[in-house]
Protein backbone atom coordinates (compact mmCIF):
# COMPACT_ATOMS: atom_id res chain seq x y z
CA UNK A 1 0.00 0.00 0.00
CA UNK A 2 1.18 3.88 -1.27
CA UNK A 3 2.28 5.94 2.06
CA UNK A 4 -0.19 8.78 2.28
CA UNK A 5 0.29 12.26 3.82
CA UNK A 6 -2.03 15.05 5.25
CA UNK A 7 -1.13 18.29 5.00
CA UNK A 8 -0.07 18.47 8.18
CA UNK A 9 2.28 15.60 8.37
CA UNK A 10 3.98 17.26 4.84
CA UNK A 11 4.04 21.29 6.08
CA UNK A 12 5.71 19.52 9.59
CA UNK A 13 8.24 16.89 7.63
CA UNK A 14 9.63 19.90 5.22
CA UNK A 15 9.45 23.13 7.84
CA UNK A 16 6.28 24.84 5.38
CA UNK A 17 3.49 26.07 5.81
CA UNK A 18 0.09 24.17 4.30
CA UNK A 19 -0.13 27.61 2.29
CA UNK A 20 3.31 26.55 0.81
CA UNK A 21 1.95 23.32 -0.27
CA UNK A 22 -1.43 24.77 -1.35
CA UNK A 23 0.57 27.62 -3.47
CA UNK A 24 2.67 24.58 -5.35
CA UNK A 25 -0.65 22.40 -5.65
CA UNK A 26 -2.55 25.45 -7.55
CA UNK A 27 0.74 25.55 -10.00
CA UNK A 28 0.33 22.14 -10.59
CA UNK A 29 3.84 20.55 -8.70
CA UNK A 30 2.00 18.36 -6.34
CA UNK A 31 -1.35 16.88 -6.81
CA UNK A 32 -3.20 15.73 -3.88
CA UNK A 33 -6.39 13.78 -4.69
CA UNK A 34 -9.24 14.80 -2.25
CA UNK A 35 -11.43 12.87 0.96
CA UNK A 36 -14.04 15.60 1.28
CA UNK A 37 -12.55 18.84 2.21
CA UNK A 38 -9.42 16.72 2.81
CA UNK A 39 -6.32 16.37 0.68
CA UNK A 40 -4.28 13.21 0.66
CA UNK A 41 -0.91 13.55 -0.72
CA UNK A 42 0.97 10.87 -1.82
CA UNK A 43 4.47 9.22 -2.28
CA UNK A 44 5.09 11.02 -5.51
CA UNK A 45 3.45 14.51 -4.48
CA UNK A 46 6.14 13.97 -1.45
CA UNK A 47 8.91 13.32 -3.92
CA UNK A 48 7.56 16.17 -6.26
CA UNK A 49 7.57 18.40 -3.04
CA UNK A 50 11.21 17.40 -2.16
CA UNK A 51 12.01 18.51 -5.90
CA UNK A 52 10.63 21.95 -5.99
CA UNK A 53 12.11 22.67 -2.80
CA UNK A 54 15.29 22.47 -3.79
CA UNK A 55 14.63 24.03 -7.00
CA UNK A 56 13.64 27.12 -5.08
CA UNK A 57 17.18 27.13 -2.55
CA UNK A 58 19.25 26.81 -6.18
CA UNK A 59 17.27 29.93 -6.91
CA UNK A 60 14.88 28.19 -9.93
CA UNK A 61 11.25 29.55 -10.42
CA UNK A 62 8.12 27.74 -10.19
CA UNK A 63 8.28 27.45 -14.16
CA UNK A 64 11.43 26.06 -14.24
CA UNK A 65 11.28 23.19 -11.15
CA UNK A 66 7.69 22.27 -12.68
CA UNK A 67 9.52 21.71 -16.28
CA UNK A 68 12.21 20.10 -14.51
CA UNK A 69 9.96 17.90 -12.77
CA UNK A 70 7.65 17.22 -15.58
CA UNK A 71 10.55 16.00 -17.63
CA UNK A 72 10.73 12.96 -15.44
CA UNK A 73 10.38 9.34 -17.08
CA UNK A 74 10.38 6.57 -14.64
CA UNK A 75 11.26 4.28 -17.60
CA UNK A 76 14.25 6.56 -18.11
CA UNK A 77 15.85 7.46 -14.76
CA UNK A 78 19.02 9.62 -16.36
CA UNK A 79 17.47 10.85 -19.56
CA UNK A 80 19.97 13.62 -20.67
CA UNK A 81 17.45 16.31 -22.05
CA UNK A 82 16.45 16.67 -18.08
CA UNK A 83 20.38 16.61 -17.04
CA UNK A 84 21.13 19.40 -19.77
CA UNK A 85 18.00 21.38 -18.74
CA UNK A 86 18.82 21.67 -14.88
CA UNK A 87 22.17 22.29 -15.71
CA UNK A 88 21.79 25.20 -18.11
CA UNK A 89 19.35 26.67 -15.64
CA UNK A 90 21.60 26.06 -12.41
CA UNK A 91 24.35 27.74 -14.96
CA UNK A 92 22.18 30.72 -15.69
CA UNK A 93 21.09 31.45 -12.13
CA UNK A 94 24.95 30.77 -10.92
CA UNK A 95 25.85 33.72 -13.51
CA UNK A 96 23.18 36.12 -12.21
CA UNK A 97 23.96 35.58 -8.24
CA UNK A 98 27.44 36.51 -9.34
CA UNK A 99 26.25 39.63 -11.30
CA UNK A 100 24.52 40.56 -7.90
CA UNK A 101 27.72 39.74 -5.87
CA UNK A 102 29.60 42.37 -8.34
CA UNK A 103 26.74 44.82 -8.19
CA UNK A 104 26.58 44.38 -4.14
CA UNK A 105 30.82 44.89 -4.02
CA UNK A 106 30.42 48.15 -6.51
CA UNK A 107 27.99 49.63 -4.13
CA UNK A 108 30.11 48.81 -0.40
CA UNK A 109 33.08 50.24 -2.62
CA UNK A 110 31.21 53.57 -3.46
CA UNK A 111 29.79 53.41 -0.33
CA UNK A 112 33.22 53.25 1.91
CA UNK A 113 34.34 55.83 -0.60
CA UNK A 114 31.98 58.85 0.06
CA UNK A 115 32.01 57.42 4.22
CA UNK A 116 35.31 58.43 3.74
CA UNK A 117 35.16 61.53 1.58
CA UNK A 118 32.70 62.93 4.35
CA UNK A 119 34.57 62.18 7.46
CA UNK A 120 37.48 64.12 5.84
CA UNK A 121 35.05 66.56 5.80
CA UNK A 122 34.23 66.69 8.93
CA UNK A 123 37.96 66.23 10.50
CA UNK A 124 38.82 69.69 7.96
CA UNK A 125 36.09 71.83 9.72
CA UNK A 126 37.24 73.49 13.59
CA UNK A 127 37.62 71.40 16.57
CA UNK A 128 34.77 72.57 18.41
CA UNK A 129 32.48 72.49 15.52
CA UNK A 130 33.43 69.11 14.52
CA UNK A 131 32.21 67.66 18.13
CA UNK A 132 29.56 69.53 17.77
CA UNK A 133 28.79 67.33 14.79
CA UNK A 134 30.03 64.49 16.39
CA UNK A 135 27.73 64.50 19.30
CA UNK A 136 24.63 65.78 16.88
CA UNK A 137 25.42 62.51 14.53
CA UNK A 138 25.18 59.81 17.41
Amino acid sequence: MEMQYSITALSREFGVTPRTLRFYESRGIITPRRQGTTRVYSERDRVRLTLALRGRRVGLSVEEIRQVIDMYDPTQPDDPRQTVFLLEKIREHRRELINKINDINETLKAMDEIEARTMATLNRKSEPRTNQLALELT
